[in-house]
C-alpha cells in the first residue's frame, strides 16, 4: 500500500513538472496545429519571410472595440488571432492595441475627435442596429492604423460594403482580405517606399476633377501626379512605375507612342482604360438621340503588338445600372431606370487580382479581344455578364431604349471579355524603326521589354468618380449617387495600382479563402423552441438521471 501512494505520488510530481516544463518552454517555441479545412489560421510563406525580415517596431492600432454587433466581432476577432501569429513570427516587436476611439465622450468631443481620425485616414462608419425599440444609429470604425519606421497606413478592414448592407458577405470577404492588408501594410510603412504613378493628360483624358478621389485614395501609399507625355523627357518616365491612361479623347502623336513603348521596354507598367467608341449620356439627355462612332486614338497598333485589341463595339447587358430620366409630370419628377450601355461588369474570381470584388460600373464599354504573341501570358479580369447584345458601331443611341424591355433570346449569350491582364516580355513597337519627329533625346529602346505587366479595359470611365450638381463637390470613387449604392471601381483601382508597382505579388495573399458556417436563419426561426428546450431541459434532465443513478449504486454498493 505504501509502494502504491509513493507510486501515485511520483506520478503526480512527474505530470506537475512536465506541465511546467511545457508552459517555460511554450514561452520561448511557438506553434500551432490548424486544424480548418482552409488553413484559416496559417500565414502564407511570403507573410512569413516579411514578418522575419522586418527589423524596426510595429504599432498596430484597432479602431474596432467596444460594444460592436455580432458580425463586427467576428471581424475584430478574427483580426487579433491574425496579429498573434504575426507577433510570433516577426523579427520585431509588435505592439498591438485595440481602441474604440469614442467611447465616454460627449457628442461636441466625439466630433473633435472623428474630424481629428478623418484626417489621418481613419473613417467612421454608421450603422442602423435594430433593438426593441426599432432602429438605433451606432458609429463605429471599421479601421486599422499601422505605424512604423516613421511612417503610418491608414488601412480599411471592412471590403466591398454595400449600400444594401450585407454584412455577412462583407465581413466574410474582409476577413478572407485581412493578411493581405496587414502584410500589404507592414511592408510599405517599413520600406518607406512610395512608387510613382502618373495619370497621363495632353490628350483629353479625364480632368483632375474627375479623377479627383482615385488620385485621393492613391496618393495614401503612392506619389500620384499628372503626366503629360509631350513634356515629360526620358529622366521623368524612368522615375515611373506606373502610368495610367484613363480614358483619352484625342490622336496620340508617333512621339507620345514612342515615350510609352520606351517606358514599357524598360519594365514600366500601363493601365490602359480606353473607350473606343464616342457616347455620352449628357449628348443623349440634350438631344434625345446620339450616333455613337469610331474614335482615332492611333493606339490600335501598339496594343495590338502587345497582346490585346479594343473593339469599335458597345456592350448592351441586361445587368446593368440605372440612369435617372425626368418623366415630366409634377415638378419634373425624376424616375430610375435600368441603361444597358451601363453594364455592371463581374470581376473573374480566379484571378487573385479581383477576387472577392464587387461588380465594376461601367459606361460604354466595348470589348477586349487577345491576341497571340510570343512570350506574353493573358488573363481576363473583367467581363460582362452572360446576358448581353454587342452593337457595332457606328450606331445610332437614343433615350428610348430605356423603355424597350431586353428580350431574353437577343439578350442570351456568353460572357463578353472587358478587361485583360497581360504579363510576360513585350515587343518593341517601334522595332527597325527611327525615332519619329519630337524626340529629341537619345533613349534606349531594345526590341524586347523586361518582364513587365500591362492591364487593358475597354472602357475609360471605370476610375472615375461622379460630382455633385449641386455644389460640385466630389464622390467617392465607384459611389452611384442617384442609387446611393458602391461599387467596386475604387479596390480595382487600389488592387491593380498594387499589383502593377508591388514586385513581390502580395496580391497572391488574397488567395486564401475563409468559409464561414452560419447558422441557417430560416430553420433557427422554425426550430428555436424546439432547440431552447433541449439547451434547457436536457443538461437538467441528464444531471437529475445521474444524481438518481449515483444515488442507487452507492446504496446498492455500501448496503452489503
Amino acid at each position: 500500500m505504501v509502494k502504491l501512494k509513493n507510486s501515485k505520488s511520483a506520478g503526480l510530481v512527474g505530470l506537475l513538472a512536465g506541465l511546467i516544463l511545457l508552459n517555460v518552454v511554450s514561452q520561448y517555441v511557438y506553434t500551432r496545429i490548424d486544424f480548418t479545412k482552409e488553413k484559416r489560421f496559417t500565414l502564407t510563406p511570403k507573410s512569413k519571410t516579411i514578418l522575419k525580415e522586418a527589423k524596426k517596431p510595429i504599432t498596430i492600432t484597432i479602431f474596432l472595440e467596444g460594444d460592436l454587433p455580432a458580425a463586427f466581432k467576428r471581424l475584430r476577432n478574427a483580426a487579433k488571432d491574425l496579429l498573434t501569429d504575426y507577433k510570433a513570427y516577426a523579427g520585431t516587436d509588435i505592439n498591438v492595441e485595440f481602441v474604440d476611439p469614442i467611447s465616454g465622450l460627449s457628442a461636441a468631443e466625439q466630433d473633435t475627435v472623428i474630424n481629428h481620425l478623418y484626417q489621418v485616414g481613419i473613417e467612421p462608419t454608421t450603422l442602423n442596429i435594430k433593438n426593441d425599440n426599432g432602429f438605433a444609429q451606432k458609429t463605429i470604425f471599421p479601421m486599422a492604423m499601422v505605424e512604423g519606421n516613421g511612417n503610418q497606413l491608414a488601412l480599411k478592414l471592412l471590403q466591398n460594403l454595400d449600400a444594401s448592407g450585407n454584412y455577412e458577405e462583407n465581413i466574410n470577404n474582409s476577413i478572407q482580405n485581412l493578411e493581405y492588408v496587414f502584410t500589404s501594410a507592414i511592408q510599405k510603412v517599413l520600406s518607406g517606399q512610395h512608387p510613382r504613378i502618373g495619370f497621363t493628360e495632353g490628350n483629353g483624358e479625364l480632368s483632375d476633377l474627375l479623377l479627383n478621389d482615385a488620385i485621393k485614395s492613391l496618393s495614401d501609399s503612392y506619389d500620384v501626379g499628372r503626366v503629360n507625355l509631350n513634356q515629360i523627357d526620358k529622366a521623368g518616365l524612368d522615375k515611373l512605375k506606373l502610368l495610367i491612361i484613363a480614358k483619352p479623347e484625342k490622336e496620340f502623336t508617333e512621339a507620345e507612342k514612342y515615350k510609352i513603348n520606351y517606358f514599357v521596354m524598360n519594365g514600366g507598367r500601363v493601365v490602359w482604360s480606353i473607350d473606343q467608341v464616342s457616347a455620352s449620356l449628357d449628348s443623349l439627355r440634350g438631344a434625345g438621340e446620339q450616333l455613337a462612332f469610331n474614335k482615332k486614338l492611333n493606339l490600335d497598333d501598339m496594343l495590338f503588338i502587345y497582346g490585346a485589341r479594343i473593339n469599335y463595339d458597345l456592350i448592351a447587358d441586361a445587368n446593368c445600372a440605372e440612369i435617372p430620366l425626368s418623366m415630366g409630370g409634377q415638378q419634373g419628377q425624376i424616375q430610375m431606370a435600368p441603361w444597358v450601355f451601363y453594364p455592371i461588369l463581374m470581376p473573374d474570381t480566379a484571378n487573385s487580382l479581383v477576387k472577392n470584388m464587387d461588380g465594376i460600373r461601367s459606361e460604354f464599354v466595348s470589348t477586349v479581344d487577345t491576341i497571340g504573341v510570343k512570350g506574353v501570358n493573358k488573363k481576363v479580369i473583367l467581363q460582362s455578364s452572360a446576358y448581353n447584345k454587342v452593337h457595332h458601331t457606328p450606331k445610332m443611341l437614343s433615350l428610348q431604349m430605356v423603355a424597350e424591355q431586353p428580350d431574353p433570346r437577343e439578350y442570351a449569350s456568353v460572357q463578353r471579355t472587358v478587361g485583360v491582364l497581360l504579363e510576360g516580355k513585350f515587343q518593341s513597337v517601334f522595332l527597325n524603326r527611327s525615332a519619329p519627329a519630337g524626340i529629341t533625346e537619345q533613349y534606349s529602346v531594345p526590341a524586347e521589354s523586361k518582364a513587365t505587366k500591362m492591364i487593358v479595359i475597354g472602357d475609360g470611365d471605370v476610375f472615375k468618380n461622379q460630382i455633385s450638381a449641386r455644389d460640385g463637390s466630389v464622390f467617392p470613387l465607384g459611389f452611384d449617387r442617384y442609387t446611393e449604392r458602391n461599387y467596386g471601381n475604387k479596390a480595382l483601382l487600389l488592387n491593380i495600382a498594387d499589383f502593377l508597382s508591388n514586385d513581390d505579388n502580395l496580391i497572391s495573399l488574397r488567395n486564401k479563402e475563409v468559409k464561414i458556417r452560419l447558422l441557417d436563419k430560416v430553420r433557427l426561426r422554425t426550430e428555436k423552441l424546439q432547440w431552447q428546450l433541449i439547451n434547457v431541459v436536457f443538461p437538467l434532465l441528464l444531471l437529475i438521471s445521474f444524481a438518481i443513478f449515483q444515488h442507487y449504486y452507492r446504496k446498492h454498493k455500501y448496503a452489503r
